[in-house]
Order: structure tokens, then sequence, then C-alpha cells
């Protein structure tokens, strides 16, 4: 099997220990990996805001890119909730012409989010990780409400050879990113964060686990602004720390 990843803007920018975390598992499995350097913003930040035309240009050229690519790869991965619900959903919304639409509905049925596409395509639950002390995990907004992927990261979780699991009161609430909404509304948001970062403390977890780096971001922000030591890694870093051959 051949997947060809997009990154997005926030793993290639700021978090590509996530991007090379989700390659070196694929590869683990046995899947090839490729990676086209071509590609660029999905598109989101600009819909979200309302800027119609500008998230149309750059979905466009994201289409573009992702056709070619699917020529020779199987599926398109993705190691973020909100920008996977981008393609698959929204870009119907941005694309009036009929032709359009059908190039968007083609590419959107062979996208996956990261764990999605472990526990749905490849049948994968156990990956051969091992970490040692207590986890917890949070829903993102988009994973959750949009795709309504649950109970896949959660198994991969549990499989994790070491790992103590714990469930997060309100794991489903906001942590109060929400893309640029944590820009225009930035009181609103630290207070969301805050109330998010005090849960995961009571937990009684060393280390937060999600799917959208946007939230882990935003929950590393409130976390060290209390003087917390819970980390906050991405589902792929776990997965690929410790591993061995899976069973």
């Amino acid at each position: 099997m051949k997947v060809s990843i997009f990154t997005t803007c926030l793993v290639d920018e700021f978090f590509p220990n996530v991007g090379h975390a989700t390659v070196e598992l694929l590869r683990r499995l046995g899947v090839e990996v490729t990676f086209n350097r071509e590609q660029t913003c999905c598109g989101q930040p600009a819909f979200n805001t309302g800027y119609r035309r500008a998230a149309l240009a750059l979905a466009a050229r994201m289409l573009e890119i992702f056709e070619h690519e699917l020529q020779t790869a199987d599926y398109i991965v993705v190691p973020s909730g909100s920008c996977t619900v981008m393609v698959k959903k929204h870009y119907l919304q941005l694309f009036q012409e009929a032709e359009s639409q059908r190039r968007a509905r083609l590419v959107a049925a062979r996208v996956y989010e990261f764990s999605q596409f472990l526990v749905d395509v490849l049948g994968v639950e156990d990956t051969g990780a091992s970490y040692d002390g207590r986890l917890t995990y949070h829903d993102s907004c988009h994973l959750l409400h949009e795709l309504e992927v649950a109970s896949g990261p959660r198994k991969l979780i549990a499989a994790v050879e070491g790992a103590e699991f714990t469930e997060l009161d309100h794991a489903a609430t906001c942590c109060g990113f929400g893309g640029t909404f944590s820009v225009k509304y930035p009181d609103i948001s630290a207070a969301i964060a805050d109330e998010k970062a005090a849960t995961i403390e009571r937990s009684g977890a060393e280390s937060v686990v999600a799917c959208d780096v946007s939230c882990l971001m935003h929950m590393r922000s409130a976390l060290t602004h209390r003087g917390s030591n819970v980390r906050c890694l991405h589902l792929a870093e776990l997965l690929s720390a410790g591993t061995t051959q899976p069973q």
C-alpha cells in the first residue's frame, strides 16, 4: 500500500516531529509513504474567517496537487482532524461548478485522518508502541463532531504497552483554540484553555494525547502558564515511541 502525506501547516512549520513520527510509524507498518513538497495550506483558516475567495484559491491548488498524488498513491493521510474535515467536507461547499465538485469528491473519498487510517483502513490497533506512565486523551472538536472519530484513538492508546490510560473528564469539551477564534477572542479562548488544563491536571496523567497539534499547542500553553509538567503528545508521537514490531 502507498500513501501520500498531507502534513498540514502547523505540523510543517511548528511540529515537524509529528510529521516525522507519522511517516516512521506508517513505514514500520509496511506502508510506502510519499510527500509532495509543493503542497500548501488547505485553506481552512481563510474559509473559517469568511475569506472564501482566498480559501478557494488554496483549495484549488491543493486539489490539483493531490489529484496528481492519487495517480500513484492509494490514500492521503493527514495528522489532523480539522484539515481532514476541510478537504472531505468543506471543499464541496467551496467549489460550485459540477466538474470541480466531482474532482473534490474523488479526492475526499481517499483522504483519511491518521488514527482513522490506522484503525479503519489498515485494521491496526496495536502498533507495538510502549510508554511508561499514565495517559489521558482529548477529543478534538472537528475529529469528534465532523468525522465522528472517538473510539479509534482510544483503542490505539489502550494497546500501548506499559501505558495506564485514564479517561479525561469532559474529554469532548473544546480546548478553546478554534483556529482564528483564539485570535479574535483571546480572553475567552484563554479562559476555556485554562479550564481544560485544570481538568487535565486533575486526571493525574503525565501526558495528554490528541490528534491535532492545534489543540496540543493551545493546551500546552495553558498548562505551562499554570506551571504544570504535563506533556502534550500527538498520537503519532506516542505510537512511534519505543515502537517494536507490532503483534
